[in-house]
């Protein structure tokens, strides 16, 4: 039975392609940090009519008629997503978080001023001020390196930042494992007069779960968020402030500064998500989500693993595989050959290059939002260790990952 019934027919050729990714979901078990199964509500409210609705501007400030209820639904996701991240204003029509960081570049920053943040090979970001992005590109990153021991040196980036004095100072991780300390950060950039972003994409979930300290509780001026990963939202995001100046300013960065009119079926989808992340449900899910990767990471030593950092505060662990003679790439396709995804990833100071580094990435947000816990994640260690080390047959690997992911139904 088609899972579009309507697409079946004006498309047969896209459909089974969709049949086809839909079942390749729930055969493989997904251990990319950034990835999630979004709840069957979101993916309604991204094939609603909103699609067909132009609203460029803002809610009750709208360059076209008509926009009666996308604009109740604009302000419902406004209201649901400040409750959420404990903010006094929010911007919900981000097309994603590259847009969102590029519009508070827009906002505060003139080209060829300074941003500090973490080195993309030490786990930031990309928009973080990486040489290949925009914003290396037009900004001048001072970077924000791991020392030897695989954590940050917040009184090296003090030193830094008093010396070079960034406009700006953009916090945030995808591959870094533990939690950034933003009360450090908000006095470092208090001295130089520096903007504090918070960009909590990859670890939105524990800080609104209460796992990690709220950014805005130590000190941070701006908070920017993707709404899908952990939060099992739609393919967007959000900037939230308590500053009302700030928020003016990135208003106007994102319309006109930036976009046209927004993706109201997105912004539907993300009130949906900010009303399941306002749960007990959902707090249950980020602590187990933790509870998982503390697992991983002890399956992971027990066995001989270099971990960066050596553990992990949060979702995520990066694994150093060059004393195994194996690279990541080679690894993350062993792995997938059994069924297990994961990423092929850098690792701070990595002697390879960046499209064939040391390690790999992996997390638990996914196998979580499935159902799976401490005994399944024992298991996970046990196959990369197979997989890795002993450098075991995939193809046997792989009826074991098929009879676990029958037991565990990708969640609705």
């Amino acid at each position: 039975m088609s899972i579009n019934n309507y697409l079946s027919k004006s498309d047969p050729e896209l459909n089974n392609l969709l049949e086809q990714e839909a079942t390749r979901q729930q055969e493989y078990i997904s251990l990319i940090p950034s990835e999630n199964y979004t709840h069957a509500s979101v993916r309604e409210a991204l094939a609603s009519v909103s699609t067909n609705k132009y609203s460029e501007g803002y809610a009750n400030r709208r360059y076209y008629h008509g926009n009666r209820y996308i604009d109740e639904i604009e302000l419902l996701a406004i209201a649901r997503t400040k409750k959420v991240f404990k903010g006094a204003f929010a911007n919900v029509q981000p097309y994603s978080g590259s847009p969102a960081n590029l519009a508070v570049y827009f906002a505060f920053l003139n080209p060829g001023d300074k941003v500090m943040g973490i080195e993309i090979s030490h786990g930031g970001h990309l928009t973080h001020g990486a040489r290949v992005s925009f914003s290396g590109k037009w900004f001048q990153q001072v970077p924000i390196l791991l020392d030897a021991s695989g954590a940050i040196n917040y009184e090296k980036v003090e030193a830094d930042a008093l010396e070079h004095k960034p406009k700006l100072i953009l916090a945030g991780v995808t591959a870094y494992p533990r939690e950034l300390d933003y009360a450090r950060l908000s006095k470092i950039a208090k001295q130089i007069d520096a903007v504090l972003v918070a960009d909590i994409s990859h670890t939105n979930g524990l800080v609104v779960g209460g796992i990690h300290k709220h950014p805005f509780d130590q000190g941070a001026d701006i908070i920017t968020s993707t709404t899908h990963k952990m939060l099992r939202g739609p393919r967007g995001a959000v900037i939230v402030t308590n500053n009302p100046e700030y928020a003016q300013k990135i208003d106007k960065a994102i319309m006109p500064g930036l976009q046209g009119g927004p993706h109201n079926q997105q912004t539907a989808a993300i009130a949906v998500a900010m009303k399941l992340v306002d749960t007990q449900e959902y707090r249950d899910y980020v602590q187990q989500v933790v509870k998982n990767a503390q697992a991983l990471s002890t399956g992971l030593l027990s066995h001989g693993f270099d971990l960066v950092s050596g553990g992990t505060d949060n979702h995520l662990l990066v694994l150093d595989l060059r004393k195994f003679g194996i690279l990541g790439k080679e690894a993350a396709d062993l792995l997938e050959a059994g069924g297990i995804v994961t990423n092929a990833n850098t690792i701070p100071n990595d002697p390879n290059p960046p499209l064939k580094p040391s390690g790999i990435r992996i997390g638990t947000p996914a196998v979580t939002t499935r159902g799976m816990k401490e005994a399944e994640m024992q298991m996970l260690v046990d196959w990369i260790k197979a997989i890795v080390i002993d450098r075991a047959d995939p193809g046997q690997l792989r009826q074991q990952v098929l009879a676990l992911t029958a037991k565990f139904p990708v969640w609705e």
